[in-house]
């Protein structure tokens, strides 16, 4: 190896070196979220099953998209990227869960709301 005459170079050089090495680390700190992954999906299951098809479409296939997409980036390996839509998807899942459950309590209290109104007018009929 041939020493290296100007010493602006070699601090360059190990600066790149250096910089090389970070990057490389960085990237192989952050682990796979398998564990946030199947949260996520778990909080997908969820919502669908809450009915978020019928009443929060919009949210639920957002989720979706998101989901899809942390999937990609998985096989991909950008852990990063992965964990952040994955985190999203659930957020999204979550509202859409929490969306359809108080679409059907708003609906299940107007029915009952409307056969207490059917009874107190048969009442009042028999009444008269």
């Amino acid at each position: 190896m041939t020493p290296i005459k100007n010493p602006g170079t070699a601090v360059a050089l190990a600066s790149l070196a250096m910089a090389m090495a970070t990057l490389i680390a960085g990237c192989a700190s952050v682990p796979p979220p398998t564990e946030q992954l199947a949260v996520s999906k778990a909080a997908l299951n969820s919502a669908t099953s809450a009915g978020g098809n019928e009443y929060a479409p919009i949210s639920l296939r957002s989720a979706v998209l998101k989901m899809d997409a942390a999937e990609r980036a998985m096989t991909q390996q950008e852990y990063l990227q992965a964990r952040q839509l994955a985190e999203q998807a659930q957020v999204d899942a979550q509202l859409a869960a929490a969306t359809a459950r108080a679409a059907k309590a708003q609906k299940a209290a107007s029915e009952l709301q409307e056969s207490n109104r059917v009874l107190r007018e048969e009442i009042d009929r028999k009444a008269q």
